[in-house]
Protein backbone atom coordinates (compact mmCIF):
# COMPACT_ATOMS: atom_id res chain seq x y z
CA UNK A 1 0.00 0.00 0.00
CA UNK A 2 0.95 3.73 -0.60
CA UNK A 3 0.50 6.05 2.11
CA UNK A 4 -1.56 8.87 1.34
CA UNK A 5 -1.69 10.77 4.40
CA UNK A 6 -1.83 10.50 8.30
CA UNK A 7 -4.66 11.55 10.66
CA UNK A 8 -3.85 12.76 14.31
CA UNK A 9 -6.38 13.03 16.41
CA UNK A 10 -6.88 13.69 20.32
CA UNK A 11 -10.02 12.85 21.80
CA UNK A 12 -11.28 13.12 25.56
CA UNK A 13 -13.50 10.03 26.88
CA UNK A 14 -14.55 10.58 30.61
CA UNK A 15 -13.95 7.59 32.68
CA UNK A 16 -17.08 6.42 34.67
CA UNK A 17 -15.05 6.63 37.41
CA UNK A 18 -11.92 7.51 39.28
CA UNK A 19 -8.93 5.13 38.42
CA UNK A 20 -5.95 4.69 40.78
CA UNK A 21 -3.31 3.22 40.35
CA UNK A 22 0.32 3.48 42.71
CA UNK A 23 1.60 6.02 39.87
CA UNK A 24 -1.47 8.07 40.24
CA UNK A 25 -5.18 8.88 39.66
CA UNK A 26 -6.77 9.09 36.03
CA UNK A 27 -10.46 10.70 35.56
CA UNK A 28 -10.73 11.51 31.47
CA UNK A 29 -8.71 9.77 29.04
CA UNK A 30 -6.70 11.81 26.86
CA UNK A 31 -6.71 9.68 24.11
CA UNK A 32 -4.72 9.87 21.02
CA UNK A 33 -6.02 8.29 17.30
CA UNK A 34 -4.38 7.39 14.68
CA UNK A 35 -6.20 6.78 10.92
CA UNK A 36 -3.83 5.94 8.32
CA UNK A 37 -5.31 6.30 4.04
CA UNK A 38 -4.65 4.46 1.28
CA UNK A 39 -5.73 4.90 -2.13
CA UNK A 40 -7.53 1.06 -0.96
CA UNK A 41 -8.69 2.50 2.09
CA UNK A 42 -8.14 3.62 5.90
CA UNK A 43 -7.11 2.05 9.25
CA UNK A 44 -7.35 3.04 12.80
CA UNK A 45 -5.67 2.47 15.69
CA UNK A 46 -5.44 4.14 19.47
CA UNK A 47 -1.91 4.96 20.90
CA UNK A 48 -2.45 4.18 24.58
CA UNK A 49 0.68 6.92 25.94
CA UNK A 50 -1.17 8.15 28.66
CA UNK A 51 -1.37 12.41 29.22
CA UNK A 52 2.31 12.00 31.58
CA UNK A 53 4.99 10.23 31.64
CA UNK A 54 4.26 7.66 34.54
CA UNK A 55 3.58 4.37 33.33
CA UNK A 56 6.12 4.75 31.18
CA UNK A 57 8.33 7.09 29.80
CA UNK A 58 6.19 8.07 26.32
CA UNK A 59 3.06 10.17 26.72
CA UNK A 60 0.30 12.12 24.48
CA UNK A 61 2.02 14.59 23.07
CA UNK A 62 5.25 13.07 23.03
CA UNK A 63 3.75 10.14 20.94
CA UNK A 64 2.01 12.39 18.42
CA UNK A 65 5.36 14.81 18.11
CA UNK A 66 7.82 11.83 16.96
CA UNK A 67 5.09 10.62 14.54
CA UNK A 68 4.66 14.21 12.97
CA UNK A 69 8.64 14.50 12.99
CA UNK A 70 10.04 11.72 12.07
CA UNK A 71 7.91 8.55 12.00
CA UNK A 72 5.14 9.88 9.36
CA UNK A 73 7.85 11.04 7.15
CA UNK A 74 9.58 8.36 6.88
CA UNK A 75 6.46 6.06 6.07
CA UNK A 76 5.07 8.45 3.54
CA UNK A 77 8.11 7.98 1.71
CA UNK A 78 7.96 4.93 1.16
CA UNK A 79 6.33 3.89 -2.06
CA UNK A 80 4.78 0.58 -0.72
CA UNK A 81 4.07 -0.34 2.78
CA UNK A 82 2.84 -3.35 4.91
CA UNK A 83 2.67 -3.69 8.35
CA UNK A 84 5.77 -6.22 8.08
CA UNK A 85 7.71 -2.68 6.52
CA UNK A 86 6.66 -0.32 9.22
CA UNK A 87 8.72 -2.14 11.63
CA UNK A 88 11.67 -2.09 9.47
CA UNK A 89 10.87 1.84 8.43
CA UNK A 90 10.81 3.03 11.80
CA UNK A 91 13.53 0.95 13.63
CA UNK A 92 16.46 3.22 13.58
CA UNK A 93 14.23 5.69 15.94
CA UNK A 94 14.91 4.40 19.51
CA UNK A 95 12.16 3.52 21.78
CA UNK A 96 8.82 5.10 21.21
CA UNK A 97 7.12 1.86 21.05
CA UNK A 98 3.50 3.23 21.85
CA UNK A 99 3.69 5.44 18.92
CA UNK A 100 5.49 2.94 16.52
CA UNK A 101 2.56 0.40 18.15
CA UNK A 102 -0.02 3.24 16.83
CA UNK A 103 1.18 3.12 13.17
CA UNK A 104 2.03 -0.51 12.66
CA UNK A 105 -1.62 -1.10 13.87
CA UNK A 106 -3.44 1.69 11.47
CA UNK A 107 -1.22 0.32 8.75
CA UNK A 108 -2.46 -3.30 9.62
CA UNK A 109 -5.79 -2.31 10.19
CA UNK A 110 -5.71 -0.99 6.51
CA UNK A 111 -4.16 -3.75 4.47
CA UNK A 112 -6.34 -6.40 6.20
CA UNK A 113 -9.75 -4.32 6.00
CA UNK A 114 -8.81 -4.59 1.81
CA UNK A 115 -7.99 -7.77 1.41
CA UNK A 116 -11.54 -8.81 3.76
CA UNK A 117 -9.30 -10.34 6.37
CA UNK A 118 -10.00 -10.40 10.60
CA UNK A 119 -7.15 -8.86 12.24
CA UNK A 120 -7.92 -12.47 14.53
CA UNK A 121 -7.47 -14.99 11.88
CA UNK A 122 -4.15 -12.96 10.50
CA UNK A 123 -2.57 -13.51 14.16
CA UNK A 124 -3.48 -17.11 14.76
CA UNK A 125 -6.29 -16.90 16.96
CA UNK A 126 -8.23 -20.08 18.08
CA UNK A 127 -11.71 -18.84 19.67
CA UNK A 128 -13.97 -17.07 19.29
CA UNK A 129 -14.21 -15.05 22.55
CA UNK A 130 -12.26 -14.60 25.46
CA UNK A 131 -12.84 -14.46 28.78
CA UNK A 132 -12.52 -11.58 31.05
CA UNK A 133 -11.15 -10.08 34.00
CA UNK A 134 -11.75 -6.93 35.70
CA UNK A 135 -8.50 -4.57 37.08
CA UNK A 136 -9.97 -2.82 40.07
CA UNK A 137 -8.40 0.80 41.39
CA UNK A 138 -6.81 1.03 44.88
CA UNK A 139 -9.95 2.41 46.83
CA UNK A 140 -10.01 4.96 49.82
CA UNK A 141 -11.14 2.05 51.83
CA UNK A 142 -11.80 -1.77 52.62
CA UNK A 143 -16.09 -1.29 52.73
CA UNK A 144 -15.60 0.67 48.74
CA UNK A 145 -13.31 -2.27 47.62
CA UNK A 146 -15.58 -4.57 48.47
CA UNK A 147 -18.55 -3.29 47.15
CA UNK A 148 -16.70 -3.02 44.15
CA UNK A 149 -15.48 -6.64 43.41
CA UNK A 150 -18.88 -7.94 44.63
CA UNK A 151 -20.25 -5.41 41.58
CA UNK A 152 -18.04 -6.45 39.20
CA UNK A 153 -18.35 -10.03 40.10
CA UNK A 154 -22.51 -9.64 40.09
CA UNK A 155 -21.51 -8.52 36.00
CA UNK A 156 -20.10 -11.69 35.29
CA UNK A 157 -16.10 -10.91 35.27
CA UNK A 158 -14.02 -14.37 35.93
CA UNK A 159 -11.26 -12.69 37.35
CA UNK A 160 -9.96 -9.99 39.77
CA UNK A 161 -7.30 -7.95 39.94
CA UNK A 162 -6.46 -5.81 42.69
CA UNK A 163 -4.06 -2.61 42.15
CA UNK A 164 -1.85 -2.35 45.36
CA UNK A 165 0.92 -0.15 46.84
CA UNK A 166 3.11 0.07 50.00
CA UNK A 167 0.48 0.18 52.48
CA UNK A 168 -2.46 -1.34 50.51
CA UNK A 169 -1.60 -4.58 49.89
CA UNK A 170 -1.99 -7.41 52.26
CA UNK A 171 -5.06 -6.25 54.28
CA UNK A 172 -7.32 -5.37 51.00
CA UNK A 173 -6.40 -9.09 49.34
CA UNK A 174 -7.14 -10.80 53.12
CA UNK A 175 -10.64 -9.17 52.76
CA UNK A 176 -11.36 -9.76 49.57
CA UNK A 177 -10.54 -13.38 50.02
CA UNK A 178 -12.13 -13.80 53.34
CA UNK A 179 -15.39 -12.27 51.57
CA UNK A 180 -15.79 -13.89 48.35
CA UNK A 181 -13.90 -17.45 49.08
CA UNK A 182 -11.99 -19.36 46.04
CA UNK A 183 -12.16 -16.35 43.07
CA UNK A 184 -9.50 -16.29 40.67
CA UNK A 185 -7.88 -13.12 42.59
CA UNK A 186 -4.40 -11.41 41.27
CA UNK A 187 -2.73 -8.26 42.35
CA UNK A 188 -0.62 -5.27 40.28
CA UNK A 189 2.00 -3.16 42.07
CA UNK A 190 2.96 -1.40 39.06
CA UNK A 191 6.40 -1.65 40.07
CA UNK A 192 5.93 0.23 43.64
CA UNK A 193 8.26 -1.68 45.69
CA UNK A 194 11.73 -2.12 46.18
CA UNK A 195 13.56 -5.30 46.97
CA UNK A 196 13.68 -4.49 50.79
CA UNK A 197 9.90 -5.12 50.97
CA UNK A 198 10.72 -9.13 50.07
CA UNK A 199 9.54 -10.14 53.24
CA UNK A 200 6.68 -7.85 53.44
CA UNK A 201 5.44 -9.24 49.95
CA UNK A 202 5.80 -13.17 50.66
CA UNK A 203 2.73 -12.62 52.87
CA UNK A 204 0.84 -12.88 49.47
CA UNK A 205 1.59 -16.22 49.74
CA UNK A 206 -1.08 -16.74 52.10
CA UNK A 207 -3.99 -15.56 49.68
CA UNK A 208 -4.04 -18.63 46.95
CA UNK A 209 -3.02 -15.46 43.93
CA UNK A 210 -2.92 -16.69 40.58
CA UNK A 211 0.02 -14.08 40.62
CA UNK A 212 1.45 -10.88 41.84
CA UNK A 213 2.10 -8.70 38.57
CA UNK A 214 5.24 -6.35 38.31
CA UNK A 215 6.17 -5.83 41.82
CA UNK A 216 9.73 -4.50 41.22
CA UNK A 217 11.48 -1.67 39.16
CA UNK A 218 10.67 -2.23 35.54
CA UNK A 219 14.67 -2.75 34.63
CA UNK A 220 15.48 -4.86 37.45
CA UNK A 221 14.62 -8.77 36.25
CA UNK A 222 17.45 -10.23 38.06
CA UNK A 223 15.84 -8.70 41.76
CA UNK A 224 12.81 -10.22 39.96
CA UNK A 225 14.09 -13.74 40.10
CA UNK A 226 15.82 -13.49 43.51
CA UNK A 227 11.79 -12.41 44.40
CA UNK A 228 10.47 -15.47 41.87
CA UNK A 229 12.52 -17.99 44.43
CA UNK A 230 11.47 -16.40 47.51
CA UNK A 231 7.68 -16.62 46.91
CA UNK A 232 5.49 -19.51 46.13
CA UNK A 233 2.82 -16.91 44.22
CA UNK A 234 4.18 -17.10 40.66
CA UNK A 235 5.76 -13.57 39.75
CA UNK A 236 4.13 -12.05 36.37
CA UNK A 237 5.93 -9.24 34.58
CA UNK A 238 4.21 -6.67 32.83
CA UNK A 239 6.22 -3.03 32.53
CA UNK A 240 9.89 -4.63 32.55
CA UNK A 241 8.67 -6.81 29.05
CA UNK A 242 8.95 -4.80 25.80
CA UNK A 243 9.93 -7.09 23.14
CA UNK A 244 10.50 -11.03 22.33
CA UNK A 245 13.97 -10.60 23.20
CA UNK A 246 13.50 -9.05 26.71
CA UNK A 247 10.73 -12.06 27.43
CA UNK A 248 13.22 -14.39 26.43
CA UNK A 249 16.34 -13.21 29.06
CA UNK A 250 13.55 -12.75 31.53
CA UNK A 251 12.15 -16.66 31.40
CA UNK A 252 16.21 -17.33 31.28
CA UNK A 253 16.59 -15.54 34.55
CA UNK A 254 13.60 -17.33 36.02
CA UNK A 255 12.35 -13.51 36.28
CA UNK A 256 9.04 -14.74 35.90
CA UNK A 257 6.38 -17.48 34.84
CA UNK A 258 3.49 -15.74 33.61
CA UNK A 259 3.66 -12.72 31.11
CA UNK A 260 1.48 -10.14 30.78
CA UNK A 261 0.66 -9.16 27.10
CA UNK A 262 0.15 -4.85 26.29
CA UNK A 263 0.99 -4.41 22.28
CA UNK A 264 1.38 -0.68 22.64
CA UNK A 265 3.90 -1.19 25.34
CA UNK A 266 6.06 -3.33 22.89
CA UNK A 267 5.87 -1.99 19.90
CA UNK A 268 2.39 -3.52 17.82
CA UNK A 269 0.70 -6.48 17.24
CA UNK A 270 3.75 -8.28 15.34
CA UNK A 271 5.77 -8.25 18.53
CA UNK A 272 2.72 -9.09 21.00
CA UNK A 273 2.30 -12.31 18.68
CA UNK A 274 6.54 -12.66 18.98
CA UNK A 275 5.98 -12.72 22.47
CA UNK A 276 3.49 -14.66 22.75
CA UNK A 277 5.24 -17.47 20.33
CA UNK A 278 8.51 -17.21 22.92
CA UNK A 279 6.09 -17.79 25.92
CA UNK A 280 4.32 -20.48 24.74
CA UNK A 281 7.34 -22.32 23.23
CA UNK A 282 8.90 -22.20 26.96
CA UNK A 283 5.48 -23.24 28.87
CA UNK A 284 5.00 -19.71 30.66
CA UNK A 285 1.71 -18.93 30.76
CA UNK A 286 0.17 -15.06 28.58
CA UNK A 287 -2.96 -12.53 29.07
CA UNK A 288 -3.68 -9.44 27.64
CA UNK A 289 -3.31 -6.73 29.74
CA UNK A 290 -5.20 -3.26 29.21
CA UNK A 291 -4.34 0.53 29.05
CA UNK A 292 -8.03 2.03 29.50
CA UNK A 293 -8.78 1.53 25.53
CA UNK A 294 -11.79 2.55 23.58
CA UNK A 295 -13.75 0.42 21.74
CA UNK A 296 -10.82 1.07 18.62
CA UNK A 297 -7.72 -0.31 21.18
CA UNK A 298 -9.77 -3.07 23.13
CA UNK A 299 -11.09 -4.97 19.47
CA UNK A 300 -7.47 -5.53 18.46
CA UNK A 301 -6.64 -6.38 22.38
CA UNK A 302 -9.44 -8.87 21.70
CA UNK A 303 -8.72 -10.42 18.81
CA UNK A 304 -5.24 -10.84 20.05
CA UNK A 305 -6.28 -12.73 23.29
CA UNK A 306 -7.79 -15.23 21.30
CA UNK A 307 -4.54 -17.13 20.85
CA UNK A 308 -3.83 -20.37 21.85
CA UNK A 309 -0.57 -19.36 25.21
CA UNK A 310 -3.39 -16.91 26.24
CA UNK A 311 -4.51 -19.29 28.76
CA UNK A 312 -5.59 -16.68 31.65
CA UNK A 313 -8.17 -14.32 31.58
CA UNK A 314 -7.09 -10.61 30.71
CA UNK A 315 -7.64 -6.94 31.44
CA UNK A 316 -10.48 -6.80 28.07
CA UNK A 317 -12.95 -5.93 29.97
CA UNK A 318 -16.75 -5.03 28.72
CA UNK A 319 -16.67 -0.97 27.23
CA UNK A 320 -18.90 -0.40 30.35
CA UNK A 321 -16.12 -0.70 33.01
CA UNK A 322 -14.51 2.46 31.76
CA UNK A 323 -16.80 4.40 29.73
CA UNK A 324 -20.29 5.56 29.85
CA UNK A 325 -20.67 6.08 25.71
CA UNK A 326 -17.48 3.89 23.76
CA UNK A 327 -16.44 5.56 20.44
CA UNK A 328 -17.14 2.44 18.79
CA UNK A 329 -20.67 -0.17 19.22
CA UNK A 330 -19.88 -1.47 23.00
CA UNK A 331 -18.57 -4.54 23.71
CA UNK A 332 -20.71 -6.15 26.23
CA UNK A 333 -19.55 -8.79 28.50
CA UNK A 334 -21.86 -12.06 27.58
CA UNK A 335 -21.44 -15.51 30.99
CA UNK A 336 -17.57 -13.46 31.62
CA UNK A 337 -16.18 -13.66 27.98
CA UNK A 338 -16.28 -10.92 25.42
CA UNK A 339 -17.01 -11.74 21.66
CA UNK A 340 -13.88 -11.77 19.09
CA UNK A 341 -14.70 -9.27 16.43
CA UNK A 342 -15.31 -10.82 12.63
CA UNK A 343 -15.08 -8.08 10.53
CA UNK A 344 -11.88 -6.81 8.38
CA UNK A 345 -9.08 -5.69 10.22
CA UNK A 346 -9.99 -4.80 13.40
CA UNK A 347 -13.59 -5.25 13.03
CA UNK A 348 -15.19 -1.84 14.45
CA UNK A 349 -15.21 1.26 13.08
CA UNK A 350 -15.69 4.74 15.41
CA UNK A 351 -19.30 6.58 15.58
CA UNK A 352 -19.15 9.38 13.54
CA UNK A 353 -21.42 11.23 15.70
CA UNK A 354 -19.72 10.09 19.13
CA UNK A 355 -16.17 10.73 17.50
CA UNK A 356 -16.90 14.09 16.39
CA UNK A 357 -18.47 15.46 20.28
CA UNK A 358 -15.67 14.03 21.76
CA UNK A 359 -12.51 15.62 19.49
CA UNK A 360 -10.66 18.27 20.86
CA UNK A 361 -7.88 18.42 18.13
CA UNK A 362 -7.29 17.01 14.92
CA UNK A 363 -4.47 17.33 12.35
CA UNK A 364 -4.20 16.16 8.71
CA UNK A 365 -0.32 14.95 7.53
CA UNK A 366 -0.46 14.51 3.87
CA UNK A 367 1.71 12.44 2.18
Amino acid sequence: MKITGVELRRIAMPLVAPFRTSFGVERTRDVLLVRVVTPDGEGWAECVALSEPVYSSEYADGAADVMRRFMIPALTALPQVDAYGVGRALEPFKGHRMAKAALETAVLDAGLRAAEQPLSDFLGASRERVPCGVSVGIMNSIPELLDAVEGYLAEGYVRIKLKIEPGWDVEPVRAVRERFGDIMLQVDANAAYTPADAPHLARLDAFGLLLVEQPLANDDLVRHAELARRMSTPLCLDESIESAAHAAAAISLGACSVVNIKPGRVGGYLEARRIHDVCRAHGVAVWCGGMLETGIGRAANVALAALPGFTLPGDTSASRRYFATDLTPPFELRDGHLDVPTGPGIGVDPLPDILDEITTSLEWIPA
